[in-house]
């Protein structure tokens, strides 16, 4: 899913990339969290560390059974030089299935440096690409090497932000509870397998041309 945001300007971009990790350093974060029982951020909830616990499994599985398209690998090969800039945290489940997709992209891609930041440690920039005012993760920004924005994506595919908004739009007594939209949401990230968002960035970077 594409969104329009205000924006940030090029320096607080070109800034917030040193600041970012790469996606390993990314990964190894996740299972280090896991193996201390932990999350990031002042809630260590169970229900939180769970949460993390669970979207280190989706990324396993993810890694494993997401294969990228061959029209996205030559466009992604063909890109010009840009950085992929992404606001996101651990317990985040619409993270799990979007991450390791992200990171397999800019790993084919010679030209696009990823960068990761923990979206509770970078409000100021988080607050500049809400999406319906809300602060939802993941969230993309693609800039060039002088900080101009080239296009943003996020936090999940389109049709996985029907479901959650389609599920708004009912009266408060017929909304699902919170753990059975999570689980219908993820069970459509299970059927679609990365197919959606590699299309929708595709589009975004054929948009650029």
């Amino acid at each position: 899913m594409n969104t329009a945001a205000p924006g940030a300007t090029a320096d607080m971009l070109l800034s917030a990339v040193g600041a970012g990790i790469t996606p390993a350093a990314y990964r190894a974060l996740l299972e280090r969290l896991v193996q201390e029982g932990r999350t990031t951020g002042p809630d260590q909830s169970e229900e939180m560390v769970a949460y993390t616990k669970l979207n280190l499994a989706r990324t396993v599985r993810n890694e494993k059974t997401v294969k990228l398209l061959p029209e996205l690998r030559e466009a992604l090969a063909q890109a010009g030089p840009m950085n992929w800039l992404v606001l996101t945290e651990p317990w985040c489940g619409d993270s799990s299935q979007v991450m390791p997709v992200l990171a397999m992209m800019a790993g084919d891609a010679p030209n696009i440096n990823l960068s990761i930041l923990l979206r509770d440690e970078h409000l100021d920039l988080m607050d500049r690409y809400l999406t319906l005012g809300g602060r939802s993760i993941p969230k993309l920004i693609a800039f060039d090497p002088k900080g101009t924005e080239l296009f943003t994506w996020g936090p999940r595919p389109q049709q996985a932000q029907d479901i959650v908004w389609e599920n708004k739009k009912l009266p408060a007594g017929q909304q699902l509870e919170k753990e059975e939209l999570y689980a219908k949401v993820h069970a459509w990230y299970a059927k679609d397998r990365g197919v959606s968002i590699q299309n929708e960035v595709l589009a975004l970077l054929r948009g650029l041309k």
